[in-house]
């Protein structure tokens, strides 16, 4: 079987690593026009929590992010947390709304619990805002800058291959003679398969120098401060602004940034700023996972188009959980083509 996935960031990336680990003797390729170090994911935080899915199903939000938290707890105890980018990080997290029952993950993370009526008050006064509800728990966060490159050498260890290479019609690789696509374009499936609702939200932060900060602080709204530290820095944000693909660094966004940031944690004003950085979420009204079939425009011939974007600002969070449902597509494929090959 030949497998052609479009697409290199942590989507495409984890579909790639968990088929040629379940499928050795497949034939899997990744096409993308950028691989790590350039993708939109290596300049993300990195943390491990559900952001931006619209309506996609809580079941399935449930059941991906789980996943995903259960690789990230192999690597932590099986020593592969350097390699891998992963931290384990208290945070406080945060909402001027009420996100109660929009938050089921919640129980997978570790040692979660409410926030008191009078710690809430107190960051309230501290931070001039105005939280309703708040939590404390534990969680990973899992760099892409370094986990997208475990993740190609892995792959690439187990026989697959990468090819730069711009795909503008997913009828050029059924030609090319592959029996499986999997669409993982994030945000070029606008222009891929003609899906205008998946959309950007754009996100600004600036990553500074403040290795005394160990602790991550999220304000979940909709133009939200945080504060995330990572392995060599600490990630200060954002923007969230939709249907925004300006990919440049705007000042008033900075300001913004480092007003809000400043708020949460005084000493960060001391620290050295690094850089600042925008990347385009690929948000959709839900995530879509899905099959179908795809004739080719030149010659009839068809193929399995399994298609796996739309991943807001989650892609990280859902990525091992999504390749998983991937490996069980592929599999189910598979056996019926053998059933049908026996007939």
């Amino acid at each position: 079987m030949r497998v052609a996935i479009v697409g290199a960031g942590v989507i495409g990336m984890t579909s790639g690593l968990a088929l040629k680990k379940n499928f050795p003797e497949y034939q899997v390729t990744i096409f993308s026009t950028v691989f790590t170090p350039n993708t939109t994911g290596d300049g993300s935080a990195g943390l491990w929590t559900p952001f931006l899915l619209g309506d996609t199903p809580q079941e399935n939000i449930l059941r991906w992010s789980e996943r995903t938290l259960r690789l990230f707890e192999k690597f932590w105890k099986f020593g592969l947390a350097k390699e891998t980018g992963l931290c384990l990080l208290p945070i406080t997290y945060v909402t001027s709304e009420n996100h109660t029952n929009k938050m089921p993950w919640i129980k997978l993370v570790y040692g979660a619990h409410s926030l008191t009526l009078d710690e809430l008050k107190k960051l309230n006064e501290e931070h001039k805002s105005n939280y309703v509800n708040g939590w404390h728990f534990v969680t990973y966060t899992c760099e892409p800058s370094s986990f997208l490159p475990w993740l190609t050498n892995k792959f690439i260890a187990l026989g697959g291959k990468l090819k730069r290479r711009t795909i503008r019609d997913l009828s050029e690789l059924i030609d090319d003679g592959y029996e499986i696509v999997i669409n993982c374009s994030g945000l070029g499936a606008r222009e891929l398969v003609n899906d205008d609702t998946v959309t950007a939200v754009r996100g600004q932060v600036t990553r500074v120098k403040a290795p005394w900060v160990l602790h991550c602080f999220v304000v979940d709204d909709d133009n939200c401060n945080y504060v995330i530290p990572n392995t060599n820095n600490v990630i200060l944000g954002g923007t969230h602004q939709e249907g925004d693909y300006d990919l440049c660094v705007r000042e008033k966004d900075t300001k913004f940034i480092h007003e809000g940031c400043h708020r949460i944690l005084p000493s960060l004003k001391k620290a050295e700023i690094l850089r600042s950085w925008v990347g385009l979420r690929p948000v959709r009204s839900k995530v879509r996972l899905e099959t179908e079939i795809l004739e080719s425009k030149r010659n009839g011939k068809k193929c399995h188009v399994i298609h796996n974007y739309g991943h807001g600002g989650a892609g990280l969070t859902l990525s091992w959980g999504c390749a998983l449902d991937v490996v069980d597509i592929v599999r189910s494929i598979d056996q019926n083509e053998r059933k049908h090959s026996k007939l």
